[in-house]
């Protein structure tokens, strides 16, 4: 017959920072926060806006101001009385005054013609026109960066939504929209975007002369500004994601450490105990952190622990039932063997009642052994239900004291009156509790004796009492004879008529219920055992 392979053994033993799922998790879910944070830093939208309005605000501001000195300075009255804008004298205003704002300023005259534009100057040979040109490439390499820097803090991503700007040298009032509502007297602007993304503002306003409007005034500038303020709160928002980041991997790394690494740890001291042989491997005793970790060592060790004893329990019940089970079959053995060689018929017969009795014990051996063996699985899967102590007890006192008189005994039982003694339990393992008790007091009463069963509540607990007037119990086996196979018995009784199993049963039973089971002897003489269980009301 061949065996199955064991399933290999896993052996990671070393910790490694990321190996841990769980660790992996914690990082996962702690970088979230910072991951959204610097998302956020490409949707600046509604702060964006406000930048653009308080710019589009002050150039509103500084258009009505030079349109004012326009009107005063560069418009002449006409001979039907209509005013008329001096383009040279304009020309001149537009350049001075523009030049401080770091603005381009155009002025329209009344029919949409181009009156006087800021980027040109006016000679003795003409108009030159002015356009900045990008500076040349920087000689040193800090310079360089610099002027990398400030590229990036002028880009802003190309909006779609936005009009794109056009520059014409022979631009009339007709190709801005801002302009025309200007010629109409009102104020107006528009947000423009070039190919590259940058923002270009235009705000129109009217030039006026005693309220009559005599052409408009268009200034224009970039969103230079804008985008540096922009970059500026990127920049911010950037550095406190790295610092968050940072925190949040420190915070990350300090949480594995003291979550998964000693999770880990368990989770291979558990498969080394599952795998290893003998007991030298041993759960790790985490319990000094006072958290959840150590209260799941502390758990771990004691299941390990409570694991060994029941091996223990149950090498040492195996060897109990081979020695009790040896004892009649060694007798059964040896009655047969002798009944084969004798020819006498008296000797014979004592022979097979000899092995009637050993097949009766071994009966007896099997049945109770089996009782024992299922006790634990049973009470782990059966469901305890409310039980009334006081009506289970009136219907024994009535089946032991009918038994008790056939047999020469007189039995008592006792019991609060107007107490249905309540508690969560199963009554048919209950009862036979009190009948092995009973049976057993039975057993060691003298002819004659009383045996009394009383209950009663003390606190949260209601005590279930057995005394008899029997000789007792020797004060060194008063732990003793709850064990298995324990053989003291009165005088007597015939070999092999108990197991030695019924006490042990009993406790069994009674510690599965979250009760104690106790033997002492009675002043007055005989023993007396008490079943404390918790009341559930």
């Amino acid at each position: 017959m061949t065996s199955e392979p064991a399933p290999a053994r896993r052996r990671r033993t070393r910790w490694r920072l990321l190996a841990s799922p769980l660790t992996r998790r914690i990082l996962a879910v702690n970088l979230l926060a910072p991951i959204v944070l610097v998302v956020g830093v490409f949707y600046l939208d509604r702060y964006k806006q406000g930048l653009i309005r308080a710019e589009l605000d002050g150039l509103g501001t500084q258009a009505e101001m030079v349109a004012g000195a326009i009107g005063e300075g560069a418009v002449f009255e006409e001979e039907m009385g209509f005013f008329e804008i001096n383009p040279d004298m304009a020309q001149q205003m537009v350049r001075r005054l523009s030049e401080p704002a770091k603005f381009r300023a155009r002025l329209f005259g009344a029919v949409g013609e181009l009156a006087a534009d800021s980027r040109v100057v006016g000679g003795a040979k003409g108009s030159i026109y002015i356009e900045e040109l990008p500076s040349p490439t920087p000689p040193h390499w800090t310079d360089r960066l610099a002027r990398q820097w400030d590229r990036w803090a002028r880009w802003m991503p190309r909006d779609e939504s936005l009009p794109l700007y056009r520059d014409r040298s022979n631009a009339r009032a007709d190709d801005f929209e801002e302009v025309m509502s200007a010629m109409a007297g009102r104020l107006a602007w528009t947000v423009r975007s070039r190919q590259n993304g940058a923002l270009v503002l235009s705000v129109a306003v009217p030039v006026q002369r005693y309220k009559q409007v005599v052409g408009a005034l268009l200034i224009t500038a970039d969103g230079a500004t804008i985008a540096r303020s922009l970059f500026q709160v990127r920049i911010a928002i950037l550095e406190a994601f790295a610092v968050s980041l940072a925190l949040t991997i420190g915070v990350s790394l300090y949480m594995a450490g003291t979550i998964a690494r000693p999770v880990r740890r368990l989770a291979l001291a558990a498969e080394r105990v599952r795998h290893g042989q003998g007991r030298a491997h041993a759960i790790p005793d985490l319990s000094a952190r006072r958290d959840e970790i150590g209260e799941l060592s502390v758990a771990l060790k004691e299941m390990t622990e409570a694991l060994w004893r029941r091996m223990d329990a149950i090498e040492a019940f195996a060897a109990d039932v081979a020695h009790e089970i040896k004892n009649p079959l060694t007798s059964l053995r040896s009655a047969v063997e002798t009944a084969a060689r004798i020819d006498d018929p008296d000797k014979r017969a004592r022979l097979m009642a000899i092995v009637l009795d050993d097949v009766g014990r071994l009966d007896r051996l099997i049945s109770d052994i089996s009782d024992a063996s299922r006790i634990d699985a049973e009470m782990s899967r059966a469901e305890t239900a409310p039980l009334a102590l006081a009506a289970m007890l009136d219907t024994m006192g009535e089946i032991y004291g009918g038994t008790c008189e056939e047999r020469g005994l007189r039995f008592q039982m006792e019991r609060p009156a107007g107490d249905a003694l309540m508690i969560q339990g199963i009554e048919s393992r209950l009862v036979q509790v009190l009948r092995n008790l009973i049976a057993n007091a039975m057993s060691f009463s003298p002819e004659g004796g009383l045996i009394r069963l009383a209950a009663r509540r003390e606190g949260a607990r209601i005590l279930l009492a057995v005394e008899d007037q029997g000789p007792g119990i020797p004060p060194n086996k008063l732990d003793a004879i709850f064990e298995r196979f324990y053989s003291e018995r009165p005088e007597g009784e015939k070999f092999g008529t108990h197991s030695g199993l019924g006490l042990s049963i009993s406790r069994q039973i009674v510690e599965a219920h979250g009760g104690v089971i106790t033997a002492e002897n009675r002043e007055e003489g005989g023993a007396r055992f008490t079943v404390a269980l918790p009341s559930s009301a």
